[in-house]
């Protein structure tokens, strides 16, 4: 009797039954490869609705809602599109996308294909972007149409025209085709890869600004991201009967963010439907609850649940007690905010922070539900972010490197996890301080309480989180102190119920200058993205500094007030 071999196994390709260290898992019946996943469900339920776009959230109607089956055809024809356009074996596409189906799609694709996907921020400003794609030599585009002006500069100065349109808010970029129409006439069947795939092969870079102003290309394996779903499975799944109850829906940036390890995939691991919206309303969030019965939230910031829940609040048609797990980051949440949520949805809510970064994005878990005498007592001004998930070894250590173990004492914040970057590409000067003495240095600083938990105290590295963006300060200093105006400025984050952190300088005018805070931020916005720009400045004489010269920052801050 003769067999015929399935579709990606190499004709006489067996097991290997004899070696026992240093394999690699490449075939299909056994590899750990993102492009799998939604071919894998299609075994067990290509019927059900894998995801939902919200309106907004989709550029044609194919897209509004897709089953297992046909989201896996999607991707195996965006993966077949790709192929002929001849690009090779780990050419880097990259995304200037916003939140859509497609874009979830195009990553599947991407995957399958055997390419790399880097998804770019389009809040950056042009500048930054013509470098990032000068970084990864990206040699294929994807573009949302309302996107796309703003970026143009940046594709035009490294000389890459886009290919596809992704049609939402805008027509179709001039020489490229619409991605509906990119895919007809493509195969619905798994794509054939020359080169086998790993779950070690890098598949996707996000950038981080980190604290220059030249963003870092952070490496993600299929390993990582495949793990990092499943640990984040586990806390959007509580409180329900059975995993694959879960409807998981975010409206906060997620395709250019690592969210989508938090908010998407889980949903699809846990053969459940992801609910996706084109970005944050607190009026479109609260409706795509009530009307798609969302059992998790990605909320983002804190901020962002509190205005969904004054909107429930001011709505009666507004229905939340569908929600099991309301789950934020970046900052504490307040006892205030916290009862609010529990009252619009129900006891059944469990309130999750999660802290990590995109480096590592296993991160802590702190239950709200689990430590309410800590959230009472702290009325969010101490960020209580509790004890790392199993996935992640995570130490304290000081300045050479040693364990730092004392109650109260802080410590940078080091990582060990399958669920941490490959490293930063082409970068080995950043990949080789981060990765020193056998950890992944975080650049937070946390210390631990009594009871083992940790609380997060501040940033090694003066990142400013505004608006749930990175921001780099010493770009902001460089741009404030290019004007003629200026002798020397210092960026930091004060504190700010809108921004989380507002972007603040300070600033020694040059002699005889008379430069105005006005003038000063127009400088800026005309040179940097929204979210980089300052927000205040405020003038000072002289900046507290170090022998060696290092402007002491929090010393800035002190100086300020809480109130500024």
């Amino acid at each position: 009797m003769t067999t015929t071999p399935s579709a990606g196994v190499r004709p006489g390709a067996l097991p290997d039954v004899e070696t026992l260290h240093g394999r690699r898992a490449t075939d299909r019946v056994n590899r750990l490869v993102m492009g799998d996943l939604l071919e894998r469900l299609t075994w067990s339920v290509p019927d059900k609705t894998a995801i939902i776009g919200r309106p907004g959230a989709y550029g044609s109607d194919r897209f509004a809602k897709m089953t297992y089956r046909e989201a896996d055809e999607a991707a195996n024809q965006v993966a077949h599109a790709l192929q002929a356009a001849g690009l090779e074996r780990s050419a880097r596409v990259a995304l200037l996308c916003d939140n859509s189906v497609e874009a979830v799609i195009t990553m599947f694709g991407i995957a399958k294909a055997g390419l790399v996907c880097v998804p770019l921020n389009p809040l950056f400003h042009h500048s930054v972007t013509a470098q990032l794609l000068r970084k990864v030599d990206a040699s294929y585009a994807i573009v949302d149409a309302e996107l796309w002006a703003s970026a143009a500069p940046a594709f035009d100065e490294v000389g890459l025209r886009p290919s596809v349109t992704i049609a939402v808010g805008g027509s179709t970029v001039e020489g490229t085709i619409e991605f509906s129409d990119w895919l007809a006439g493509h195969a619905t069947s798994a794509p054939e890869v020359d080169l086998p795939l790993h779950g070690d092969d890098i598949w996707m870079m996000l950038f981080t600004s980190g604290t220059t102003s030249a963003p870092k290309a952070c490496m993600f394996s299929h390993t990582y991201c495949y793990l990092a779903a499943l640990g984040f499975k586990g806390t959007v799944t509580r409180g329900l009967r059975y995993e694959e109850e879960l409807r998981l829906s975010t409206h906060v940036p997620v395709i250019y963010h690592c969210g989508h390890n938090a908010s998407i995939f889980p949903a699809f691991l846990a053969g459940g439907t992801s609910i996706l919206g084109r970005r944050f309303d607190p009026l479109t969030v609260a409706q795509a609850v009530t009307e798609e019965r969302a059992t998790a939230l990605w909320g983002g910031a804190p901020r962002f649940l509190e205005a969904a829940v004054a909107v429930a609040e001011q709505h009666p048609e507004v229905d939340l007690g569908s929600l099991t797990v309301g789950l934020f980051a970046w900052t504490a949440m307040t006892p205030e905010v916290a009862d609010r949520l529990r009252r619009a949805a129900g006891p059944q809510l469990d309130l999750v922070e999660a802290f990590g970064q995109t480096e590592a994005i296993s991160c802590y878990r702190f239950w709200l539900g689990q430590h309410p005498e800590k959230v009472v007592s702290s009325a969010g001004t101490v960020n209580h972010v509790g004890v790392p998930t199993p996935l992640l070894a995570a130490a304290l250590l000081d300045p050479d490197g040693n364990p730092v173990r004392e109650v109260g004492m802080p410590g940078e914040a080091a990582y060990r996890s399958p669920i941490v970057t490959a490293g930063y590409f082409r970068d080995p000067e950043a990949t080789a301080w981060a990765f020193r003495g056998d950890w992944f240095h975080s650049g937070d600083s946390c210390q631990y309480e009594p009871d083992g938990s940790q609380t997060m105290v501040d940033r090694y590295k003066d990142i400013i989180k505004s608006g749930g963006e990175n921001v780099a300060s010493i770009r902001v200093e460089s741009v404030a102190a290019a004007h003629p105006g200026v002798e020397r400025a210092a960026a930091v984050g004060m504190q700010d119920d809108r921004w989380g952190e507002k972007v603040t300088i300070f600033v020694v005018r040059s002699p005889g200058s008379q430069v105005t805070a006005e003038e000063l931020m127009a400088w800026c916005r005309e040179r940097l993205a929204g979210f980089e720009s300052p927000k205040e400045v405020q003038f000072v004489d002289s900046f507290p500094e170090t022998v060696g010269g290092k402007i002491l920052k929090y010393r800035l801050r002190q100086q300020a007030g809480p109130n500024s």
